[in-house]
């Protein structure tokens, strides 16, 4: 059986990468899942970014969600959109985000990376909520090629940082990277009668603040070493997941980029939504 011109279109849009514009990169404070199905303040940030962005050849999503011994790259050709998460109303469950995987960019990954920097093909993740809930209002519809890129939980966060700066050169071939996660998130301490409102811990509007001023500056060594920030950074950052996809996108940062910062709220006092536009 043939494939559809619309699939062949989808394989071959890398093909065209000396043809394109260079792309942003985005780091998006995702929060609640909900935010998958909700209209709120926050989802109308992500398509505010969406109807500004040109449309890419190919998305990269660094997640919070997908932590692996090793780094691994989706290279499924239709990856499913996994529910990675329990206690919502179905309606969220019953969401998919059909977008096709794009195997031959997730081979090229393996190879734009130094030898010590290895990075494996994986045929089973998708798209966990960390990506589809903020990608779905970006491209709603689901007709640009997504691959996710995982956190390797074993290493350090200079790692991280690092490894992102060797994939630069695939913002010059039409491909957009997205980092995922919250830069503020500690769930053991959320208010959850303040939930929905704009309401933040002291320690946690004081880290938010110290990373932002630090991104606006140019400080990468100081949000790289965010373990060493004192008390309120380590309220802020109780496990790193959720604030090593920031990593990622300092890493593909350049000097001449613009830097928006968007959602720029605390909620629940130990979340922040904080997100960033470079470029």
């Amino acid at each position: 059986m043939k494939k559809t011109s619309k699939l062949k279109k989808l394989e071959n849009s890398t093909q065209a990468y000396s043809n394109t514009e260079r792309m942003p990169v985005l780091f998006l404070g995702h929060g609640s899942p909900m935010n998958g199905i909700e209209d709120n303040e926050f989802v109308q940030g992500f398509k505010k970014q969406g109807k500004q962005l040109s449309k890419p050849n190919a998305i990269i999503v660094v997640s919070a969600h997908w932590e692996t011994k090793g780094t691994f790259v989706t290279a499924m050709q239709q990856p499913r959109t996994i529910h990675d998460f329990g206690g919502f109303p179905k309606a969220l469950y019953e969401v998919q985000y059909p977008a096709p995987g794009n195997p031959k960019l997730a081979k090229e990954l393996t190879h734009e990376v130094k030898p010590e920097n290895t990075i494996g093909l994986d045929d089973q993740w998708g798209l966990d909520h960390g990506a589809w809930t903020v990608v779905k209002h970006l491209f709603p519809n689901a007709d640009v090629p997504v691959i996710q890129l995982s956190i390797n939980y074993t290493q350090k966060p200079e790692y991280h940082y690092q490894l992102a700066k060797q994939l630069k050169n695939l913002r010059d071939k039409g491909v957009l990277i997205i980092g995922s996660g919250n830069m503020v998130h500690n769930l053991r301490q959320v208010a959850w009668d303040k939930i929905n409102e704009d309401y933040g811990y002291d320690w946690a509007i004081e880290a938010d603040a110290k990373m932002k001023q630090w991104i606006l500056n140019g400080d990468h060594k100081s949000l790289v070493s965010f373990q060493k920030q004192g008390k309120a950074f380590d309220l802020a950052i109780p496990t790193p997941e959720h604030y090593m996809p920031l990593l990622y996108t300092l890493g593909l940062k350049d000097d001449q980029d613009d830097i928006l910062i968007f959602n720029n709220k605390p909620i629940g006092g130990s979340l922040t939504m904080t997100s960033v536009k470079f470029g």
